[in-house]
């Protein structure tokens, strides 16, 4: 019998927020920590759009069942079958795991609805519950988008730490996942995923989560993460990084690599993380009730894997349906289906009360332009109104998943602030209706500039971009007629330089350094590293 971790046994702790101080700086530091009083925050409710009805979601679940029990999961690891065949799962002649319609559903019945994903600072904390959106960086993406040359060159562990440390800055970010890879340590995945784990500690406080491919590198990086606590066992009481990957290979088949993370981190009693992204005409049927369908049922397959190991696990829910350009057959992130899908995927694993991980922003467009703006909103938009609750954004990614733009991150921010300001929507009272304010102002100054109600609600009814250009043309002329993505560059250079954070202490630094290869040097770290500054 494997007993619920400190993890399991967490309350969920309701959202707390303040009232605003500091000027301008305190203002934006209180967002960064999703601050109640201002105009947006971290777990605005969603839910409104609903493109599915309910008998198409009862005949799509009731699909994805038949595939379960029917077809089931191929290459089954040993380690799932040590649990699921005493239960009533069965393998077939063609050595496929079956699922049993009446277990799938006591499995979804019984796992976790909410769950507390903590941070490295507990200031950070975030409610996982409902249909509360929060929004998240994602990716393992392979290149940078070089700025100056506009060409793409591979991404390095400096960047990965850079990447941490904007994000740490960037209010609407409130969940750091690994954005892309340390190439120079691609051959050596041991280095790799240590060092991955250093940089985003030392970059940021807010949650963290990690794409884990070997299950051998989960204990010493736990093993590292305490060394960060100073305390042995302190991270599994309260674990702030979410190790995840892609256990199921589509169509229906388990990864073995992946599946075997899948059943270590159901064992430990910590959250689960999957993004199961079968793509629409490729790997997955080309009519999207079909590809939903797919994925819905590989989904559940590893909500099953992890709730027949541990009776009530947490699990992010990462039903990923990607849609294919049926003229070539290449990934199309950025498509009107691909929001649809998403949206429906969303409410799909709503409807079943599941914590929901959904990918959004994944532009097909090469570099920071009008087609990715769209791209990112539309597909965005689409996930945060049906209630993902983490949304990964992609912040910042281009070219279909295949190169991260600093700046694309910054104008991402003022995108995505944008859409949790529509997903608050419209407060409606006696005192908003405002018929008094209406009936003073008629008949005296004629105008609402100066009344108090304007001046007290600017920062708790409106938000306001930070490259976002909103200048009269005459004084956009006159200082140059920047672009967007000229201001979101001036804007990486003065948060990167200007930032340096110390989140991992002298002491735990030296035993981190002394237990584990750490290749980030702390000269990059610092101030003057060359980078970032003029």
């Amino acid at each position: 019998m494997i007993e619920d971790s400190p993890a399991q046994k967490a309350r969920v702790k309701p959202h707390r927020g303040g009232r605003k101080s500091g000027g301008r700086a305190g203002r934006h530091a209180k967002r960064r920590k999703g601050t109640a009083g201002m105009a947006v925050r971290p777990g605005i409710e969603g839910g409104a759009y609903k493109p599915l009805s309910e008998r198409d979601i009862e005949r799509i679940h009731d699909t994805a069942l038949n595939v379960l029990a029917n077809i089931g999961i191929g290459d089954p690891i040993p380690e799932i079958l040590e649990y699921a065949l005493p239960k009533g799962c069965t393998l077939d002649d063609k050595g496929r795991l079956r699922f049993p319609r009446s277990l799938v559903e006591d499995l979804i019945d019984g796992s976790a609805k909410e769950y507390v994903m903590y941070a490295p600072n507990p200031k950070n904390d975030l409610e996982i519950s409902g249909q509360r959106v929060h929004m998240a960086t994602s990716g393992e993406a392979v290149n940078i988008l070089d700025y100056e040359t506009q060409t793409y060159r591979p991404s390095l562990l400096t960047d990965l730490y850079d990447a941490a440390r904007l994000a740490d800055q960037l209010e609407h970010i409130h969940n750091f996942g690994q954005p892309f890879i340390a190439t120079e340590w691609s051959e050596n995945l041991f280095v790799h995923d240590m060092n991955i784990a250093y940089a985003e500690l030392a970059g940021t406080d807010k949650p963290l989560a990690l794409g884990i491919a070997m299950v051998e590198h989960i204990d010493p990086l736990i093993a590292l993460f305490d060394a960060y606590l100073g305390k042995e066992g302190g991270f599994l009481k309260r674990p702030f990084c979410i190790f995840g990957g892609c256990p199921i290979v589509s169509p229906l088949r388990f990864g073995k690599e992946n599946a075997e993370v899948l059943v270590k981190v159901a064992q430990l009693g910590l959250t689960g993380d999957i993004a199961i992204a079968a793509q629409a005409g490729a790997t997955a049927p080309a009519a999207l009730a079909g590809a939903l369908v797919q994925t819905f049922a590989s989904s559940l397959a590893c909500l099953c894997v992890m709730n027949l190991i541990r009776p009530g696990s947490a699990l992010n829910f990462g039903i990923w349906p990607f849609i294919s350009d049926l003229r070539t057959g290449a990934f199309s992130g950025g498509s009107g289906e691909e929001a649809l899908v998403i949206a429906s995927a969303t409410q799909l694993a709503n409807y079943y009360g599941l914590t929901t991980s959904v990918p959004s922003g994944m532009t097909d467009s090469k570099t920071m332009d009008a087609q990715a703006g769209y791209e990112k909103a539309i597909t965005t938009t689409a996930a945060t109104l049906a209630g993902g609750n983490i949304v990964s954004c992609y912040p910042g990614i281009v070219g279909s998943l295949l190169a991260q733009s600093f700046e694309g991150m910054v104008i991402d921010n003022d995108m995505m602030g944008s859409v949790l300001r529509l997903l608050r929507g419209v407060e409606v009272s006696d005192e908003t209706l405002s018929y008094d304010i209406i009936e003073n102002t008629v008949h005296g100054v004629g105008h609402f500039l100066d009344q108090d109600q304007t001046l007290e609600i600017m920062q708790t009814e409106y938000l306001y971009p930070e490259v976002g250009d909103r200048r009269t043309a005459n004084d956009w002329q006159d200082s140059g007629g920047e672009t967007v993505y000229e201001l979101a560059h001036a804007r990486v250079k003065r948060l990167l330089s200007g930032h340096h954070p110390e989140y991992i202490e002298p002491s735990a630094d030296g035993r981190i350094r002394e237990q584990f290869p750490i290749k980030l040097d702390p000269k990059d770290m610092k101030p003057g590293n060359g980078r970032w500054e003029d």
